[in-house]
C-alpha cells in the first residue's frame, strides 16, 4: 500500500522541516505514488498523477494569476500534493493566491519553514514507495497461485468469495448482469447492510472497462464471463480506491468462477443454488430474518408489502421412464422450464428444487395482482408434463412458510385429481389432501390394513384383481353398472367379483358407511 500524504508528512526527515498545511487539508489521505522534485513551473504535463511535488519555489513566479495557473495544472495531472519551502522565494507565508488555488483545487499545500534535504525526503519516500510496490508484486503472485489452485480443485463459487474476503477484508458480492445476487460474503459484517436496496443501487453503477473501481458507489467491479460470454459481475465493496493487489484478486476471482461455470456446464446452476437458498431458509424459518428478507430483495423477489404465493410443480414422468434414475435430472429441467415461464409470465418468482419431489417456487406479486390469473399464466408458460399446486395467498413473509408447505402437500395429493386442472388448490384435494397430512400416522396406516387386509391376501394368493373391481364401485359412487364399464368387464362377471369382495371382507357393499370406509382405506393405502 502507498503511503499517504499524512504518511509523509509523519516521516522524521519531513518532520525537520516544521511542515504546516496550509490548504488542501481533506486530500491528506491521498496516496502518494512517487516524490518528483521541481522547480519550473511548466510541469503539469509532464507528470502522470500521483505524485507529491516539492519545490523551494525559486523558480515560480509572483504573478498571482500564473500562480493559480500552476496549481491549476498540478490538480489537473492529479498530483497527491505540493511541498514548498520557505525558505529561498518566499520566506514567512506563501502567496494568498496559491493558497487560493491549492483550497480550490483541494490539493494539499504544505509548507516547510526549515530548510530541507529534499534528496534525503526522495530517498527516504521513494523507496517506501519501492518496498510497497515490490510487496504488490510479491501478494500479486500469492494470489495467482491461490486462485490457480481452487480453479483446478474446482472450487465452488462460495469457496471463491471466501478467499476473495480473507485478501481483500471487505465484503464481496456476486451477481447476474440483470443485478440479482447468486452468491456473497459480508466478511463478518451485516449482509441485510450489505445488500439494503441492492437492485436499485447496483442499477446506478457503469463501469467502462472489464474491472474498474466506481469511486462514487465505493466498489470495485469485474465482468465475469467467458468466450464472449459475460454473465455477471464481482463486486468489492471498498470505501477508498483499492491497492493493486485488490485489483489482482478481483479478477482472478472472476476467472475462477468464470471456469468453474463453463465446467459445471450449468448456466443456471447459480442462480438456481441462490434461489434454493433462500427458499430453504423460508420453510425452515416461520419466521424470515431481515437479512433472508434482504437476500430475495436482492434476487429481484421482495417478500415486504406483496401477495405471496407459494407454489410446487409435480413432474409427469412419461410412460416408460425410470423414476429412480431420472428423477434428478427431471427435476432440475424442469425447475429451468417453471423459471423461463416465470419470466414469460412476468412473475418475480424464487423457483428451485429443494427436496426429490417436487419443484418450489414463491411467487411475489404486486397487492392488486389477480392471483388466480397470474397462476393460470404461470402454469399455461410450463410446457412440460407437470401438475401445479398453489398453497392460500399470504400477505405477510410470516406466512410463507404455511403457503409453501400447503402447495407440497397440495401436489403431493393432486396427481389423482384429473388432468383438466391448471393449479391445484387445497380446495381440490378435498379428502385426499387430508389423508396425505395424516400419512404419516401409524393410526391411519393401520386403518387401511385392517380394512382391506384380507382383500390385498386374496388378491396376492390367488392372482385376482378384487382391490381394483373395489376401486371402480367406490370412485362410481355404488353405481354397478358405471364401475364395469369403468373397469372393461361384463356387468355379469363384474356383479361376481363384488359378491366376492363382500364375501372376503365380510361387509355389505351397499351400505354407505361401508362404502365410505372401504374408499378412505384405498386413498389411505394409495399413500404407502
Amino acid at each position: 500500500m502507498y503511503p499517504t500524504v499524512a504518511d509523509v508528512l509523519a516521516l522524521p526527515v519531513v518532520r525537520h522541516g516544521r511542515p504546516r498545511v496550509v490548504a488542501g487539508a481533506e486530500g491528506l489521505g491521498a496516496r502518494v505514488r512517487w516524490v518528483h522534485v521541481a522547480e519550473v513551473a511548466d510541469i503539469g504535463h509532464l507528470l502522470k498523477g500521483g505524485e507529491l511535488v516539492l519545490t523551494t519555489g525559486i523558480a515560480l513566479p509572483d504573478d498571482p494569476s500564473a500562480l493559480a495557473k500552476y496549481v491549476d495544472g498540478l490538480a489537473e495531472a492529479g498530483v497527491a500534493g505540493l511541498v514548498v519551502e520557505l525558505v529561498r522565494h518566499w520566506n514567512d507565508a506563501l502567496p494568498s493566491s496559491l493558497v487560493a488555488a491549492a483550497e480550490r483545487n483541494r490539493v494539499p499545500l504544505i509548507t516547510l519553514s526549515r530548510e530541507t534535504r529534499y534528496v534525503t525526503v526522495t530517498e527516504t519516500v521513494n523507496g517506501l514507495i519501492v518496498d510497497a510496490q515490490v510487496a504488490e508484486l510479491r501478494a500479486a503472485e500469492q494470489v495467482h497461485k491461490v486462485f490457480t489452485e481452487l480453479t483446478v480443485s474446482g472450487a465452488d463459487p462460495a469457496d471463491v468469495l471466501r478467499e476473495v474476503v480473507r485478501l481483500t477484508e471487505r465484503p464481496v458480492v456476486l451477481e447476474t448482469l440483470s443485478h440479482e445476487v447468486l452468491a456473497y460474503d459480508a466478511a463478518g459484517g451485516d449482509p441485510g447492510e450489505l445488500l439494503a436496496n441492492w437492485l436499485a443501487r447496483s442499477r446506478s453503477v457503469h463501469v467502462g472497462e472489464r474491472t474498474a473501481y466506481s469511486s462514487e458507489a465505493g466498489w470495485l467491479v469485474a465482468v465475469v464471463g467467458a468466450r464472449g460470454h459475460d454473465w455477471g459481475r464481482l463486486i468489492v465493496v471498498s470505501d477508498e480506491p483499492p491497492p493493486h493487489r485488490h485489483v489482482v484478486v478481483v479478477e482472478r476471482a472472476a476467472s475462477a468462477l468464470a471456469v468453474h461455470r463453463l465446467v459445471a456446464r450449468d448456466t443456471g446452476s447459480l442462480e438456481r443454488q441462490a434461489h434454493r437458498a433462500v427458499l430453504g431458509e423460508l420453510l425452515a424459518s416461520p419466521l424470515p430474518s431481515a437479512e433472508l428478507l434482504a437476500r430475495s430483495s436482492a434476487l429481484s423477489v421482495p417478500l415486504p408489502g406483496r401477495r405471496l404465493v407459494g407454489v410446487a410443480i409435480r413432474p409427469v414422468l412419461a410412460e416408460g421412464r425410470q423414476p429412480n434414475l431420472s428423477a434428478p435430472v427431471v427435476l432440475r429441467e424442469l425447475a429451468e422450464a417453471v423459471s423461463l415461464a416465470a419470466r414469460r409470465a412476468k412473475v418475480s418468482a424464487l423457483v428451485a428444487v429443494v427436496d426429490e419431489l417436487s419443484v418450489r417456487a414463491l411467487l411475489s406479486l404486486s397487492p392488486k395482482a389477480n392471483v388466480d390469473a397470474v397462476l393460470e399464466r404461470l402454469a399455461g408458460e410450463i410446457r412440460q408434463p407437470r401438475v401445479v399446486a398453489a398453497g392460500t395467498t399470504v400477505d405477510s413473509p410470516s406466512n410463507v412458510h404455511r403457503s409453501l408447505l400447503e402447495a407440497a402437500h397440495v401436489a403431493a395429493a393432486a396427481p389423482h385429481a384429473g388432468p383438466d386442472r391448471a393449479v391445484h388448490r387445497l380446495s381440490d384435494v378435498r379428502l385426499r389432501g387430508l389423508l396425505h397430512l395424516l400419512a404419516g400416522d401409524e393410526r391411519v396406516r393401520a386403518f387401511a390394513a385392517r380394512e382391506l387386509g384380507p382383500l390385498l391376501a386374496r388378491d396376492a394368493a390367488a392372482g385376482t384383481r378384487l382391490v381394483q373391481a373395489l376401486r371402480h364401485y367406490c370412485e362410481h359412487g355404488g353405481n354397478k353398472s358405471a364401475a364395469a364399464a369403468a373397469a372393461h368387464t361384463s356387468r355379469t362377471a363384474y356383479y361376481q367379483q363384488l359378491a366376492r369382495i363382500e364375501q372376503v371382507l365380510g361387509v355389505p357393499l351397499e351400505d354407505p358407511e361401508s362404502m365410505l370406509s372401504l374408499y378412505v382405506a384405498l386413498l389411505a393405502h394409495d399413500l404407502r
